[in-house]
């Protein structure tokens, strides 16, 4: 998959059961880019669920959000092992950084877009899912734009993938209490329009990092 030089930390690859769990996915015949593309499929999941919420009630407006829930720390599971299961597993692949970015940034859109189209009221909540979309997409892009040029690999936020996807579900959990107690659909629009300015931020440190960093060496 990547290289350690190119990996987000992530303090928890570090404890007992999840090295215990990549060693168990390390000795099936599963590869680091089924557990990537895998990955997709939870996204799916959380998006359908997303998308189906305006207008439930009942159980099902308490349930989705839940179910979304599940799909994004799903994808986010197989966002750590796939990595795991490469490296420490040994069975990092030629073209894994392929299956390691591209469905993070398929995923990232499904999920920002429905979560915009969850949201009943106002107009322009879908348009602020397209955004917080397009900007999410676009701070990958800096970082990958930067390292073909040279620059250090920069997994900065504050709104970085883990820091979208911990909020989104947040989000979700919120929504959960939100249609139980009758006490409107605030939670999610709320974190969409944080998410938007925190990739804005992020856009920012990265894309000045990388310039920095560029100019400074381009200079001796």
């Amino acid at each position: 998959m990547t290289d350690l030089s190119n990996r987000r930390y992530l303090r928890v690859r570090e404890l007992a059961i999840t090295q215990r769990i990549a060693r168990l996915l390390s000795r099936q015949r599963i590869t680091p880019n089924q557990i990537s593309l895998a990955s997709i499929g939870f996204a799916v999941l959380g998006s359908v669920c997303l998308l189906a919420l305006p207008g439930q009630s009942g159980k099902m407006a308490w349930w989705l959000p839940l179910a979304a829930a599940v799909g994004i720390q799903g994808r986010l599971l197989c966002n750590l092992f796939d990595g795991l299961v490469a490296i420490e597993g040994g069975k990092k692949t030629a073209a894994g950084e392929l299956f390691n970015d591209m469905p993070d940034r398929l995923s990232d859109a499904l999920l920002l877009v429905a979560a915009g189209y969850s949201v009943p009221a106002p107009d322009w909540a879908p348009a602020l899912g397209w955004c917080v979309a397009l900007l999410a997409v676009s701070t990958a892009y800096v970082r990958t734009l930067a390292a073909s040029l040279g620059a250090p690999v920069n997994f900065a936020g504050p709104m970085a993938k883990q820091h979208r996807m911990a909020l989104l579900t947040g989000a979700c959990l919120l929504t959960t209490l939100e249609n139980l107690f009758g006490s409107g659909n605030y939670a999610m629009l709320l974190a969409l329009a944080a998410m938007a300015v925190g990739c804005v931020a992020t856009l920012y440190r990265r894309s000045k990092a990388a310039y920095d960093y560029l100019q400074n060496h381009a200079n001796r």
